[in-house]
């Protein structure tokens, strides 16, 4: 059908093609496709069974085939080599045998979406093995019977191989003709023979093995008292299956000896006797009109009845009396007709009871057709119908147990409190269990028929409409929620468990309403808890940034106070110390927003390819100096280290402040170890999955206590003395790898010290930086003829800074206080080099989007953004276009020339 997948197509096509049998399982229910090759094995089956459920169509033998359809489904070929099933496909149990395999098939999205079987029925084959291996078994059986059946015949046995040699005489030759064992082998029989008679004897045989012809000779046979008797030498050639010759099997009878004949026949019939009474079948001969001729004693050791009390019919007596007029009747209706006798009766067993056999008469005709005898067989069939009784009460107990199941099903159906849904994948309910009318107000009977779907939430009709999709896939529903309509208008919060079986949904819901309640309560608590702590973070963090601020501005007012008055005074040669106090202050002010920015994840980052080794090895020097000789230094790098990607100037500050705190956690000395491998991080550490460069900084400090590490990243939190720590170390190291992507963890043992690690994500793109690039020095680049900027910024006084920075480099400035203003330049026929742009901007359009406004007009224009945000990313975008750069406030005059002349000259 066209309306059938690509693959389901491809495979059946495939199979109808084939001649072997061969079958698909698609779909949730494995609805069953199969050819015309198949069919013979479906039997009465064929063709209810196209299309149907695979499970329905084998159920009796599903136990034995459905793990192997499990594995296959699971995307698992699976090979089955004469398995043995027991099947019902024409209304009666048979023992069958297939070699088959099962393939999963896949739908165009790459999922399993059922199964392909080849097979073929094994049944005769395997059957024909049993056969064979009995046949063989029977063969060596028999020839050992022989062997020792021909040792002791009367009469003399011989072989030959193909070359006319003898391999073997029995006993008999020996003892007749008294050669030595072994004698007559070869052509040392030819010695036993009268000499008269022995080149004709020598010539038959050679001239029959060289025709591998059956022959008889007569000669005189010499006997071990030295006379000769005439025997008749008679033998076939013996071939092997494939048709070889094998060479002869002979027989040597001294006919001067006819009762010696007699004796062999008679021993023989003594033999079968014997193979009778071993019988574990009680055997029996009886005349044509059913009376027992003989006693049999299998029969008589069975029973326990007498020779006496078994003549004549007196085996009818061992029947079970409610056995034995059907069993005679049905006997006597045999013997009537002379058909073989077949029929089941309990038999008396000498330890006591009946047992069940199974009776058997085959009837022994004359040459005219007339009833000459009967060989009857008893076999005792009891184990097996116990084992049948066993069976039927097997099945009444489980039918028991299953309709005790139902009844159980049902009552939890009634009483349960739960709501109990049984749908089809369309929404229409087909049935709903009372709890229905308890929780949600709604009419058992106006429920049928409806579609669950008119019930729920309009917002949550989407995602319960993906829900039931899920389950039209084979897919179980575990813990979804969504809103149902009460009779009385209201909405109840329910949480779904459901699964698709038998082309229907079955759904549990419990209300869980209160529940909700409950949980929104508690996140509303946890809010206003959260709220609490984090204005008491805004106390300390404004308490902090005046404390330190207000030191910072007095040594800016202070040295501009006293460069104002050495000015008047005419003293300028004595302002140079001012304007460096001043300028000292204002970046350690700078220096300390950048660490606030830190602190709040959000400074503005310069990401690059870092190599961590050489990072560290380049820091060696600074290191050692910064925790002093009393204080062993210990670097550890991983072989082949793969670059991370960072800010590398954040890294070298964390890794230095990480150093100075272990220096203070040792006064008296210690040993700092910085370790730098790589590790695997999964979900649960709060990253991306993946492999990240991993750098410890350890010391052999003093250690702090669970209290101290749970707030070790609290912002302004310090155990150093006032004065001596500001509480922001650790938060910019925490912020720093945060904003990285990586993760920081502590650990810490009082009294053994104190490690630090942070995981950077690993990167393996372009070469990796090294240490941090120190600033280069101002080298006065003067802007080429005519180069055009324009600035946009709406602080004047930043503003006019800027501009006299660019005219003093011989750069054109122009100059806008917001973005309106701004396009109106860019609009305009002037020439444009470079747009410098404050990222926050009044006048409704921020740097970024009158940056893209910019290039919409001047295609290329470069772009350096400004800010003194900490939302850097939200404003100018968490990735920079080619052509655009970045720098932060404040700034020096000469990094902003320098960053200025750069872009300008980027291609």
């Amino acid at each position: 059908p066209e309306g059938w997948p690509v693959s389901l197509r491809s495979v059946v096509g495939l199979m109808l093609t084939a001649r072997h049998p061969m079958f698909v399982a698609w779909g949730p229910e494995l609805a069953f496709l199969y050819n015309d090759a198949y069919a013979p094995i479906l039997g009465a089956r064929h063709p209810w069974a196209l299309g149907r459920p695979f499970r329905e169509i084998w159920g009796e033998i599903w136990d034995e085939i459905g793990p192997l359809v499990d594995r296959a489904l699971a995307g698992e070929s699976t090979w089955s080599e004469n398995l043995h099933l027991v099947m019902s496909r024409h209304g009666y149990a048979e023992d069958t045998w297939y070699t088959f395999s099962y393939s999963p098939v896949r739908d165009e999205a790459g999922t399993v979406a059922g199964m392909f079987c080849a097979c073929i029925e094994t049944t005769r084959q395997v059957l024909a093995d049993r056969q064979r291996a009995e046949a063989e078994a029977a063969l060596r059986e028999s020839e050992a019977r022989f062997r020792n059946m021909a040792d002791n015949a009367p009469v003399m046995i011989w072989t030959t191989d193909p070359d006319g040699r003898c391999t073997w005489l029995n006993r008999r030759w020996y003892e007749f003709t008294g050669q030595e064992q072994g004698g007559g082998e070869g052509f040392g029989w030819l010695d036993a023979i009268d000499p008269a008679d022995r080149g004709a004897a020598g010539a038959i045989f050679l001239d029959a093995n060289a025709a591998r012809r059956p022959f008889q000779s007569d000669y005189r046979l010499r006997r071990a008292d030295g006379s000769h008797a005439a025997v008749i030498d008679a033998a076939a050639p013996r071939f092997s299956e494939t048709g070889e010759y094998l060479g002869y099997i002979g027989s040597v009878i001294d006919i001067s000896e006819r009762q010696a004949a007699t004796a062999a026949v008679a021993e023989s019939e003594a033999r079968f006797r014997a193979l009778v009474e071993a019988s574990a079948s009680q055997l029996q001969t009886i005349c044509a009109e059913g009376r027992t001729r003989e006693p049999s004693a299998s029969w008589l050791a069975f029973t326990g009845q007498s020779a006496a009390d078994l003549l004549d019919k007196g085996w009818a007596d061992a029947i079970h009396p409610e056995d034995r007029e059907a069993a005679m009747a049905h006997w006597h209706g045999c013997i009537a007709t002379a058909r073989p006798y077949e029929c089941t009766y309990r038999l008396r067993h000498h330890a006591g009871g009946y047992r069940w056999t199974l009776a058997r008469g085959i009837p022994l005709l004359e040459a005219d057709g007339r009833l000459r005898a009967w060989i009857g067989m008893n076999t005792d069939i009891d184990p097996q119908r116990q084992a049948e009784a066993r069976l039927r009460a097997l099945n009444a107990s489980l039918t028991d147990r299953v309709e005790e199941r139902t009844r159980e099903r049902d009552r939890m159906w009634l009483l349960s409190q739960d709501l109990m849904l049984v749908a089809g994948f369309d929404g229409q309910v087909e049935s709903v269990n009372p709890a229905w009318t308890k929780v949600l107000g709604w009419d058992l009977a106006a429920m049928r028929g409806t579609r669950f779907l008119d019930l729920v939430h309009p917002e949550d009709r989407d995602a319960t409409l993906r829900e039931t999709f899920r389950l039209g896939q084979g897919l179980a529903t575990h813990r979804f929620e969504n809103r149902y309509r009460h009779q009385d208008g209201g909405w109840l919060w329910i949480s779904w468990t459901a699964v698709p079986a038998e082309g229907l949904i079955h759904a549990v819901g419990r209300d869980v309403t209160a529940e909700k309640a409950a949980a929104e309560a508690l996140r509303a608590a946890e809010e206003q808890l959260r709220q609490a702590q984090k204005m008491e973070a805004v106390g300390q963090l404004t308490g902090g940034i005046a404390h330190d601020f207000n030191n910072l501005l007095t040594g800016i007012i202070g040295s501009l106070a006293l460069l104002k008055k050495r000015v008047a005074e005419g003293r300028a040669a004595e302002t140079g110390r001012y304007v460096e106090a001043a300028t000292l202050s204002a970046q350690r002010a700078a220096a300390l927003t950048q660490r606030l920015l830190a602190f709040a994840r959000r400074q503005p980052l310069d990401p690059r390819p870092v190599d961590v080794a050489s990072l560290i090895r380049s820091m060696e020097e600074l290191l050692r100096r910064t925790i002093g000789e009393t204080i062993a230094l210990s670097i550890e790098i991983m072989p082949g280290l793969q670059p991370t990607l960072c800010d590398p100037n954040q890294l070298e500050n964390a890794v230095l402040n990480l150093a100075i705190n272990a220096r203070d956690a040792m006064p008296e000395g210690g040993r700092l170890v910085i370790h730098a491998g790589t590790t695997r991080l999964e979900q649960d550490d709060e990253v991306i999955p993946g492999d990240y460069v991993c750098l410890s900084v350890g010391d052999t400090g003093v250690g702090m206590p669970p209290s101290v590490m749970a707030r070790a990243f609290d912002p302004f939190f310090t155990t150093k003395p006032t004065g001596q720590g500001t509480g922001l170390g650790l938060s910019m190291v925490y912020g720093f790898v945060r904003q990285s992507g990586g993760n920081v963890r502590i650990r810490s043992t009082p009294g053994e010290g104190t490690t630090v690690r942070l995981c950077l994500p690993q990167h393996l793109g372009d070469e990796a930086a090294g240490a941090a690039e120190a600033a280069e020095p101002l080298t006065g680049e003067q802007a080429a003829t005519g180069e055009t900027v324009l600035v946009v910024e709406d602080e004047p006084v930043v503003r006019d800074v800027v501009v006299e920075v660019l005219r003093d480099l011989g750069y054109r400035a122009l100059q806008a206080p917001d973005g309106p203003a701004a396009l109106m330049l860019l609009r305009s026929r002037l020439r444009l080099d470079l747009l410098v742009t404050d990222v926050g901007l009044p006048g409704g359009m921020n740097g970024r989007q009158l940056a893209d406004a910019a290039r919409e007009t001047r295609p290329g224009l470069k772009v350096l953004f400004v800010t003194g945000y900490a939302d850097v990313a939200g404003q100018a975008g968490d990735v920079l276009e080619p052509g655009m750069a970045l720098i932060p406030k404040p700034f020096e005059a000469a990094v902003l020339a320098r960053r200025i002349r750069e872009l300008i000259e980027s291609r």
